[in-house]
């Protein structure tokens, strides 16, 4: 019998998560992969295409701006820390357009901050941390960019 790991379970916890936001479960979105800092997400084109045949704008922000905020929230679950977690801002630059499924990688920005989010979040009861996104195409080329910086509020 297989064993369901609790990095499956995040997983499977997130897609749920998303799955129950109607904007969110629009895109189809499909959490890929969670390793090392990283999260990436996936979409089907043909439910974000727009009136040139490509990815629409909105999903590539959409899925960038919800893959760090996925992020931020599975590696606090997988510590036990129960937070809130809100974009503060963001910024994209769109750089090429994108014609096949989406694919979104999103990463911490800065190791410091990564490393001390728990600590400040214990301490405060409230962290900010930024982390950037790209969209990837099938052939390594970036899409799509996005820095963002999310706030979490430690649950009481």
């Amino acid at each position: 019998m297989d064993r369901i790991t609790s990095h499956e379970q995040g997983l499977a916890a997130l897609a749920a998560h998303f799955a129950g936001m109607p904007p969110v479960a629009a895109l189809q979105v499909q959490v890929d992969d969670w390793r090392e800092g990283q999260l990436r997400l996936r979409a089907p084109l043909a439910a974000n295409v727009n009136d040139k045949g490509c990815a629409f704008g909105g999903s590539l922000s959409s899925l960038m701006t919800i893959a760090a905020w996925g992020l931020v929230a599975l590696e606090l679950e997988s510590a036990g820390v129960h937070a809130d977690v809100f974009v503060a801002d963001s910024r994209v630059r769109f750089l090429k357009p994108v014609f096949e499924d989406l694919v979104v990688e999103a990463a911490f920005d800065d190791a410091g901050e990564h490393a001390a989010l728990l600590d400040v979040l214990h301490r405060q009861g409230r962290a900010s941390i930024r982390l950037q996104a790209r969209a990837v195409l099938a052939d390594g080329a970036v899409a799509a960019t996005y820095v963002g910086r999310y706030v979490a509020i430690a649950k009481a």
